[in-house]
């Protein structure tokens, strides 16, 4: 697959990207090397091998789901500049 100028422009369109000439001809190259990759990685025989979560097997340290006490509420408040009724104060962003 490979995209022509035209395809280009109309995906910056659709996007609602202003895009020049240049640009979208850099664009063109780049795309089509991508798309060339993607249909010389798909031409690979995959059958029977399994998926992988991590290419080199590696596996995530989780750790044990174990439930514990909530924080002592007052002994974090200890330290906010501002608090009311047990909550955090914090200045007002929107107007």
């Amino acid at each position: 697959m490979s995209l022509t100028l035209a395809d280009v422009q109309r995906i910056a369109h659709l996007a609602r990207i202003e895009i020049t000439d240049e640009q979208a001809r850099a664009a063109q190259a780049q795309l089509n090397d991508i798309f060339a990759m993607i249909e010389q990685i798909s031409r690979v025989d995959a059958t029977g091998v399994a998926p992988m979560t991590h290419p080199l097997d590696g596996a995530q340290r989780l750790r044990e789901d174990v439930v514990e006490p909530p924080p002592d509420r007052d002994e974090l408040l200890r330290n906010a500049p501002a608090q009311q009724q047990g909550l955090f104060l914090v200045p007002r962003v929107i107007e």
